[in-house]
């Protein structure tokens, strides 16, 4: 399984990080164990002062393919989620001055919870879904997967040029703006429209 993550999808998240707008999809990895066990909480890494919550919409591939044409995508998806892209932000800043690769700050154990999957045949219209990430019961994050610069279809037709998609993979679509710190002790709750798919500790 590969865990497949786009960066700079929203533009106000973008502008409330300084970041230029890109012209393509900002692309990166995280491996398996980015994912927690079954019930694990978060564990605050030993390395970072500053991770921050980024929520995100999920995509699971359900089928083998590689330069897909975007009118086809949406055959390589039956069901979405939502997920909790974690940042180690000090660490990410000290990586982008240097223009170095960002996994240290992405990549690292635990940093990515993951919902059960939902059909996608569950919603109306894939790009007018509403999503939220509640912290100890405040509204932390919103968005609404219409906000997208680049959508779900374009983003799998685009990264099938690069990576063989394969059954099982995993697409974190971008988070809205919003992001921020997490501390110890708080309870992160994300939402798909007003459904309840995740939830998790940090400690």
């Amino acid at each position: 399984m590969k865990i497949i993550c786009v960066g700079r999808n929203y533009a106000e998240h973008i502008r409330e990080l300084n970041n230029e707008q890109p012209d393509d999809p900002v692309i990166f990895l995280k491996p398996e164990t980015a994912v927690p066990l079954k019930n694990e909480p978060f564990f605050y890494p030993d390395f970072s002062n500053d991770v921050h919550h980024e929520v995100e919409i999920l995509v699971k591939i359900n089928r083998v393919g590689k330069n897909i044409d975007a009118k086809f995508a949406h055959k390589y998806y039956d069901e979405i989620g939502i997920g909790i892209d974690f940042t180690a932000r000090d660490v990410q800043s000290k990586l982008k001055a240097k223009g170095l690769p960002w996994e240290l700050a992405k990549a690292f154990n635990g940093s990515a919870p993951i919902s059960p999957f939902v059909p996608k045949t569950d919603f109306a219209d894939l790009n007018n879904i509403n999503f939220r990430l509640d912290i100890n019961g405040e509204t932390r994050q919103q968005g609404n997967t219409s906000l997208m610069l680049f959508k779900i279809d374009y983003l799998i037709s685009f990264v099938s040029r690069y990576f063989l998609l394969q059954k099982g993979d995993i697409l974190f679509t971008g988070t809205p703006k919003g992001v921020g710190p997490v501390q110890v002790g708080d309870t992160l709750t994300a939402y798909i429209e007003d459904r309840k798919l995740l939830e998790i500790g940090v400690k």
